[in-house]
């Protein structure tokens, strides 16, 4: 009888939902998780620093949302329409982002993202977008150009990065260096008149902004007309309960959320000032500037359940000081355990995220870090791997949670040494 992996293999390509890039030998079945630890079908015990790409922030099984779910399991799982779990957590949305004047949900940051980036081509009535090298939005076509390029072009040249978006994305996607606000104003003023909006992770994958840099980007759209969108489907309520808004101190024009906010289910929202998001308005319906947006699922009654647990929990006192600590903590230990090998590497990332550069030059960018070694990268995430370190091998970030904690974190930089010292 074939087992698990087998099986998994010969359904899935390459054995998994997508990204993993696991040799087949590795290829896993997760049979459950619970705080910062999962299972496989094979009985192998695994620490886990991806938490669900992120997406489970409060931890693996946590009570208070397990048991949110079950309530509202019972009581009806989707109406299609809003429900007082809903409501409540779009109106704790409108109340902690400066951002959000009215909330929608969809089913994913994915959507999040492109319902933002579709409002403001419609609020403006311009057709191009522009983004950072190296950022990832969302399965989206734009959320995926310049995500990895091989070869990267020019400035401000998209590289679709997959195939069968190209000819989306070839005229109407402009492509910026992240932290470079001089060539990113160069940008802006030659496409001026054609430029809806500029959509950015503030903290870009796991570089932080350099100073100026985002309230750079403010001053940009505003002189221009263009609208800012901070895709906060990362930050929100990872690095601060009002996420890179309250954390960075600027304020954008729309704003997208997934991830943590559904405590581990699926979830996605976006905000914005009244006047954007209001072009949704179905009474607009037949308008030029009409923008059609809705979702099956979106704020179904039980990920709402979860995601209003999910803010239970975050908006404790002490969450954020103990999140920062704890990333503070990891990335210390692994500057540390770099230096005692005498590895030149680069240690980046902000709140409980962190990540591993091997390379001499800080980074600032998609192209800096690309300057590193990607091949010793990729041979430490699977060295790990094997030591039972539960992570995307293709990934770019180290997640914690709040189920981590500095025990869980040695045990982490334990594994991290041996496998530093079987690369050499």
């Amino acid at each position: 009888m074939p087992s698990m992996r087998e099986r998994s293999l010969a359904v899935f390509p390459a054995g998994s939902n997508g990204e993993f890039n696991l040799p087949p030998e590795l290829a896993m079945v997760i049979a459950g998780g619970e705080g910062c630890r999962l299972t496989d079908t094979d009985g192998n015990e695994y620490l886990d620093f991806s938490m669900g790409w992120g997406s489970v922030l409060v931890g693996h099984a946590r009570a208070e949302v397990a048991d949110a779910v079950r309530r509202q399991a019972a009581r009806g799982s989707n109406f299609a329409y809003i429900t007082e779990n809903a409501l409540r957590v779009a109106e704790e949305i409108v109340r902690l982002s400066p951002a959000a004047d009215r909330v929608r949900f969809c089913a994913s940051g994915t959507e999040a993202t492109m319902y933002c980036m579709r409002l403001a081509h419609a609020y403006t009535g311009r057709p191009r977008m522009l983004k950072f090298e190296g950022a990832y939005h969302g399965a989206n076509a734009v959320g995926v150009t310049s995500l990895f390029p091989e070869r990267p072009p020019d400035y401000p040249r998209p590289d679709p990065t997959s195939a069968g978006i190209a000819h989306e994305v070839a005229d109407w996607v402009l492509v910026a260096p992240y932290n470079d606000l001089e060539a990113t104003a160069r940008i802006v003023a030659g496409h001026a008149r054609t430029l809806a909006g500029i959509i950015v992770e503030p903290l870009h994958r796991c570089t932080p902004p350099a100073p100026g840099f985002l309230e750079g980007l403010r001053d940009l759209t505003r002189d221009q007309g263009a609208l800012l969108i901070f895709d906060e489907v990362v930050t929100g309520f990872r690095l601060a309960y009002g996420g890179a808004q309250e954390y960075y101190g600027v304020v954008p024009d729309l704003v997208a959320y997934g991830k943590a906010l559904g405590g581990g289910y699926p979830i996605g929202a976006f905000g914005g000032r009244a006047d954007i998001m209001d072009l949704m308005r179905e009474d607009r319906m037949g308008a030029d500037d009409y923008v059609w947006a809705a979702s099956t699922l979106g704020g179904n009654p039980v990920s709402a359940a979860a995601a209003e647990a999910a803010l239970g929990v975050f908006a404790k006192a002490g969450t954020y000081d103990r999140l920062r600590a704890l990333g503070e903590y990891l990335r210390t230990g692994l500057r540390r355990v770099l230096g005692e090998r005498r590895i030149t590497a680069q240690v980046i990332g902000d709140g409980p995220l962190a990540q591993v550069v091997f390379s001499p030059d800080a980074v600032r960018d998609y192209r800096s870090a690309r300057r590193g070694d990607p091949g010793k990268g990729r041979r430490l995430m699977l060295g790990l791997f094997k030591r039972r370190v539960f992570l995307n091998p293709m990934g770019t970030k180290l997640y914690l949670s709040l189920a981590h904690d500095e025990a869980v974190c040695d045990e982490f930089l334990d594994r991290f040494a041996h496998v530093l010292t079987e690369l050499g």
